[in-house]
């Protein structure tokens, strides 16, 4: 029998949220103390279940089942261990339980699989932390640049490289390319995660299937810039309202948006962050500058082209009226990936074993396997059904939605790597 170990699963999620508990919600610091004990804590499991515990120079971890033939391609299951500050507790880390309880389940049942089976910790998906998408995939492939290894960390003023070091990872050898994994050494990648909006919910169904993951376009510190007066000695013709100046690309750009979803184009537009300088500005004083953060996702990237395009003439239009600029700063994003035709049919096919209500999907967010899909890796997510969204102390993912999705994924990953179905 195939069937995952879900009390291992309980307990682990539960040691998860009390090592990582902030007092309000659950705070998993990339590169630091938070993500340090949650791969900490996984890898003694895996060490209780004898599988075999490796990391590499970004410290993502690999917790390995071996298989008879360990020359064959490894199937690998797993996600992201960190979580934006005062987060959920499952963002990410369901799908690594999820692997370690289908594996414990093997690993009482006695099973050898025909090929290694990897669960895979990774390590600073939330770019909540670091400026840069995808660190610790991108990390495993040898695909971080060397300049990605200095962004800094907000909260800290650190640069990746020494959060890295300090950690006990090797960043020289990650700014040389070094890479641990290759597309010809990998069956596919699955990765289970929560679903993060309000779509599985509302239409009553447990489980989707991921069918692409949306790429992003993002300015992180962008500003306008105006011109500082007294608020009640200076008339509206004569200000350079740096707020007006923003409210007015925000509004417009709404329009746009819902114009482009008109002619059939997929994307979200969003501006976070919205600040004036506390030092600065005041009461009254008319707003000279203003910070904001633009993020522009969409599984297409003609679509993110466009809408860039369409956000930079709508603030130089709004700029020559108002009297402001427009500075962008550094562009950061990531690329679109579409998940395996065949793994989201396995999935489909898996689901209706286990009597687990499941739709086709598209992801809003970006994850892991859109790294291991662009570098030719058969990748494919399923979602499991989640109230509240995500990045808040709020998910509320029910244990039997896990439960389902969990049998799901094992069925998957015991055909991928020649092991009998459960009954």
């Amino acid at each position: 029998m195939t069937e995952p170990y879900i009390p291992l699963a309980e307990r682990l999620f539960e040691q998860l949220r009390a090592q990582s508990h902030d007092g309000v919600g659950i705070t998993r610091d990339t590169y630091g103390a938070g993500e340090q004990a949650a791969h900490a804590t996984l890898a003694e499991c895996a060490r209780l279940l004898g599988l075999e515990v490796t990391r590499d120079a970004a410290l993502n971890l690999y917790m390995t089942l071996p298989g008879q033939r360990r020359d064959l391609p490894a199937v690998v299951t797993g996600s992201h261990l960190d979580s934006v500050p005062r987060g959920g507790n499952y963002d990410g880390a369901a799908g690594v339980v999820a692997g370690m309880a289908v594996l414990a389940g093997w690993v009482r049942a006695g099973l050898t699989p025909q090929r290694d089976v990897v669960v895979m910790g990774i390590r600073a998906e939330e770019s909540a932390w670091f400026p840069v998408s995808y660190v610790g995939s991108k990390a495993a492939f040898g695909l971080l640049k060397a300049q990605d290894l200095q962004a800094l960390r907000p909260d800290t003023q650190r640069s990746l490289a020494e959060h890295i070091r300090e950690c006990g990872g090797q960043p020289e050898q990650v700014a040389a390319g070094a890479a641990r994994l290759q597309a010809k050494d990998l069956d596919c990648f699955v990765e289970l995660h929560i679903e993060q909006g309000p779509v599985l919910i509302g239409a009553g169904v447990a489980s989707g299937v991921v069918t692409g993951i949306c790429g992003s376009h993002r300015y992180r510190a962008a500003q306008v810039l105006g011109r500082y007066a007294h608020s009640g000695a200076t008339p509206r013709g004569h200000r350079a309202d740096a707020v007006v100046a923003l409210a007015a690309l925000i509004d417009r750009l709404q329009d746009v948006w819902a114009e482009l979803e008109s002619a059939g184009h997929e994307l979200t537009l969003t501006f976070g962050q919205v600040y004036t300088d506390p030092k600065q500005a005041d009461f009254s004083k008319v707003p000279g500058q203003v910070s904001f953060t633009v993020d522009i996702r969409s599984r297409d990237t003609a679509t993110l082209r466009l809408m860039d395009e369409r956000l930079h003439e709508t603030a130089d239009t709004i700029a020559a009226a108002q009297g402001v600029s427009f500075e962008w700063g550094e562009s950061s994003g990531s690329q679109p990936a579409i998940m395996d035709s065949a793994l989201r049919q396995a999935l489909h096919d898996a689901a209706a074993a286990t009597g687990t209500s499941v739709r086709d999907m598209p992801s809003g967010a970006g994850h892991d396997s859109a790294t291991f899909a662009n570098q030719g890796v058969p990748s494919a997510m399923l979602f499991v059904r989640n109230a509240n969204g995500s990045h808040n102390p709020d998910e509320a993912m029910d244990m039997a939605d896990f439960t389902a999705a969990t049998r799901t994924l094992a069925r998957v990953l015991a055909a991928r790597a020649g092991l009998p179905q459960a009954g």
